[in-house]
């Protein structure tokens, strides 16, 4: 595959938006899958079954693909106007991901993509597919071994030109393209990312203990959070941004020129009040569009009550007492403890005896009876 060829792809990507893209083979990440396995092993993927259930096809591209002779893999910044972590910093209102304050970017990025797979196919022929987070790929490695960035030390991909801020897409062809040399690891000591976790959710550099990481617990988790790890949650209500925002790689970070992946500006510190008061029609219409959807509203309000148990604002202690007789037993649980670490012992008492006998959930039973 000649450079010239290249370098129409690169500028067709270019053309659609895409930020970054660069080449890989197939096989050239066995490393990231014997770090899997061990991940697996040690059960850091909490109650992600599909992670050990697509563990053969995620570690070998070919096992996803066996036609696949190059992997493009295509990155789109969505960097911040402002830094996330200041958002964590007042206690009424709720701490979104950077990424969850604009409309999904799957399907943007698949869109682009697409448009892109139509460009290589004129020029090189052949087959492709298209993953945007939708099928057992390991894209960080992948990334990596392309050259588009190294995985930091928070196991997340860092770039030169946008720090932590890149969404990846991949496209997987039948064409054989040279591949482009990987980008070397440029964390040195630096143990910003380690540090900040509010939860201690790595065992050790480049592993995540994804049980206690805060973006598994209020996005993938949907049980019961364990209270010691309420407290240390803050007011972060879908994901986290910590270790991606601390890291000193960001002072080359832009804010993305992508409209669409723009903060909508009801979703940058949006009132845990507000918030609090959503039914599920509220909670589908507010998140329509927003990746926030996907886990439900009863996940959404067990988070906003950890937050509003976290606030230490004692006027908010009436919304959790409303959602302490709610549908759901999730939100009756947190509600429970949101009110009482909010209330008075006697009046979180009165309260208790008032109603623990309409609860029959042993959860919520129990959130009663911890004090």
């Amino acid at each position: 595959m000649t450079v010239c060829i290249k370098e129409q792809i690169r500028q067709s990507a270019k053309a659609e938006g895409i930020d970054g893209i660069a080449f890989t083979t197939p096989t050239s990440i066995s490393q990231a899958g014997d770090k899997l396995a061990e991940a697996l092993r040690q059960n850091y993927h909490g109650s992600m079954s599909w992670l050990s259930e697509t563990a053969d096809r995620r570690r070998n591209p070919l096992a996803l693909w066996s036609e696949t002779k190059t992997v493009i893999m295509c990155n789109i910044n969505y960097g911040p106007e402002e830094n996330p972590l200041s958002s964590s910093c007042n206690p009424l209102c709720g701490n979104i991901s950077v990424y969850a304050r604009h409309s999904d970017y799957h399907d943007l990025f698949k869109g682009k993509l697409k448009q892109l797979a139509r460009q290589v196919l004129k020029l090189i022929g052949g087959d492709i597919k298209i993953f945007v987070d939708t099928a057992p790929v390991m894209e960080k490695p992948l990334a990596a071994a392309a050259g588009l960035g190294w995985q930091g030390k928070h196991t997340n991909l860092v770039s030169r030109r946008f720090g932590s801020w890149t969404f990846l897409g991949a496209i997987f062809t039948s064409a054989v393209i040279e591949p482009d040399p990987p980008e070397k690891n440029h964390c040195g000591s630096c143990r910003a990312c380690l540090s900040i976790c509010p939860t201690n959710a790595f065992p050790a550099p480049y592993i995540l203990d994804a049980r206690r990481c805060i973006a598994y617990l209020t996005i993938e988790y949907k049980g019961v959070i364990e209270p010691a790890l309420r407290p240390a949650i803050g007011n972060r209500i879908y994901g986290c941004d910590d270790c991606l925002a601390v890291c000193p790689w960001n002072k080359f970070a832009q804010p993305t020129r992508e409209a669409k992946l723009r903060a909508r500006e009801d979703l940058v510190s949006p009132s845990l009040a507000v918030l609090a008061d959503l039914d599920d029609t509220r909670f589908r219409t507010t998140f329509s569009r927003s990746p926030i959807k996907r886990i439900g509203r009863n996940c959404f309000i067990r988070n906003v009550l950890i937050a509003i148990g976290n606030s230490a604002d004692h006027s908010l202690a009436r919304i959790a007492e409303c959602l302490t007789r709610d549908d759901s037993s999730l939100v009756r649980g947190m509600a429970i403890w949101a009110m009482k670490r909010l209330v008075p012992t006697d009046y979180f008492d009165a309260v208790r005896q008032k109603q623990a006998h309409k609860e029959t959930h042993p959860d919520v039973l129990r959130e009663w009876d911890q004090k």
